[in-house]
């Protein structure tokens, strides 16, 4: 999915299957949600791999939307809206 960032707070990558598994993100948890629309706050970094569905995160700096194949980092303390509009399936990993 092409990404489009207007946050930069937000770090969006495309992962190598090399950086993959050097992180190890097959062994993280995963999370799923139903298409839905909620408000976050990050407590502490998360940093996550998408392997399905479709998200927007709005912030009051803009708005990034993710998909399949995308690493994203949240920074502690960011406040957001998230807008899943097909069900997410993602790795996922705090601190």
């Amino acid at each position: 999915m092409a990404t489009t960032q207007t946050d930069a707070r937000i770090k969006i990558e495309r992962p190598s299957e090399k950086k993959l598994k050097a992180l190890g993100v097959k062994r993280w948890p995963i999370w799923t949600k139903e298409p839905s629309t909620f408000d976050w706050e990050y407590d502490e970094q998360e940093t996550c791999y998408f392997l399905e569905g479709e998200v927007t995160v709005k912030t009051d700096q803009g708005s990034v939307r993710l998909g399949p194949g995308d690493l994203v980092t949240f920074p502690k303390g960011l406040a957001c809206t998230w807008h899943v509009a097909k069900p997410v399936r993602k790795h996922y990993r705090f601190g």
